[in-house]
């Protein structure tokens, strides 16, 4: 399975990073060594100062796909999740200030956190104003809802589909809002879509 994410698709989040608004999606992969095994707490590394949340809904996709047109991307996936992309913004910062990939920053073990709990994309009127958020110690630090995608889910999709095939099983980060933060030890991060818990994950 692939684990393929999006960077800089929520212009807030854009602004918070001094980023620039990229023309085209970023794109960038984790391996599956990155999951975060379930129930088990997420253990921050021993290379990083400055560990970050970004939560992010997620796509299952549900069938094989390639060069996928916008209209028909719908078709490719039937569950909405939830999920936390660790990121160790220190390493991240110097890698980038070297023109070099993020991988390490971002593909370590533990740093995709993957909702259990899936919902059935039918149960949302609209999945371009899907509202998702997360608490750190039962305190709202992320807000953010589908419509602010710059790119949304079906977009997403097609795009992606124009350099890799989409297999079953792989899923996608879609981006986060807003709100980044660090980590520490002995944290809580509990993240919602709509009002319903998908997952609650201590920080060791």
């Amino acid at each position: 399975m692939k684990l393929i994410c999006i960077g800089r698709n929520y212009t807030d989040h854009i602004a918070e990073l001094e980023n620039e608004k990229p023309e085209d999606p970023v794109v960038f992969q984790k391996p599956d060594t990155a999951i975060l095994l379930k129930k088990q707490p997420f253990f921050i590394p021993d290379f990083s100062n400055d560990v970050h949340y970004e939560v992010e809904l997620l796509v299952k996709i549900t069938r094989v796909g390639k060069h996928i047109q916008p209209k028909f991307a719908h078709k490719y996936y039937d569950e909405i999740g939830l999920g936390i992309d660790f990121t160790a913004r220190d390493l991240q910062a110097k890698l980038k200030s070297k023109g070099l990939p993020w991988e390490k920053a971002k593909g370590f073990d533990g740093a995709a956190v993957i909702g259990e709990k899936w919902l059935d994309k039918n149960q949302f009127s609209d999945l371009n104003n899907i509202n998702f958020s997360l608490k750190k110690n039962d305190e709202i630090v992320q807000n953010g809802n589908s419509s602010l995608m710059l790119w949304k889910i079906d977009e997403l999709i097609a795009y992606l589909s124009t350099f890799f095939t989409l297999k079953i099983g792989d899923i996608i980060f879609t981006g986060t809002p807003a709100g980044v933060g660090p980590v520490a030890p002995e944290d809580n991060l509990t993240g919602f879509i709509e009002k319903e818990e998908i997952f609650s994950i201590n920080i060791k």
